[in-house]
């Protein structure tokens, strides 16, 4: 059966519109960060250290990486989560050493997905190498994503 790019664009803007906000069912399961990967999963202390010790600069936003980065708050329950996490392996290595792609488990990482305001999964939060960052929630086309680390991130027109 071949489904069509109408369908599958409104099977997505669904999924983004009932992006898990919450589910009943809470599963604990340990993400470690595996070497061969391009995304890297992060613990708050590790987040603390590679994209800002927010803790320490409470006041002020500042940025610890040398390249820009996408922080993908997500839990391993979550459909539309699971929907985008190919795409944001894909973007990680169409864009390795220009970008750096983090994650985030909300489950794992409360105290995390509070202090940032994560109400709704996914939640992409981006980081410009200067400057604020800023938030997008819900599953995303690869092409969106694209368009934006091109004008936000990379700066490129």
């Amino acid at each position: 059966m071949r489904i069509n790019k109408l369908t599958m664009v409104l099977m997505i803007i669904l999924l983004s519109i009932t992006a898990c906000v919450g589910s009943g069912t809470k599963k604990t399961v340990k993400v470690k960060e595996n070497n061969n990967m391009k995304v890297i999963h992060l613990t708050k202390e590790e987040f603390l250290k590679r994209v800002s010790n927010y803790e320490a600069t409470p006041n002020q936003w500042k940025y610890e990486g040398d390249v820009p980065c996408i922080v993908d708050f997500y839990a391993t329950w979550c459909g539309p989560c699971k929907m985008l996490a190919p795409i944001m392996d894909s973007l990680a290595t169409e864009y390795d050493g220009k970008l750096i792609i983090y994650k985030v488990d909300v489950d794992q990482e409360e105290d995390l997905a509070q202090a940032f305001g994560v109400s709704s999964i996914p939640t992409l939060l981006w980081v410009p190498q200067k400057g604020d960052p800023f938030y997008t929630r819900g599953a995303m086309l690869k092409g969106d994503l694209n368009k934006i680390i091109k004008e936000k991130l990379l700066l490129e027109k």
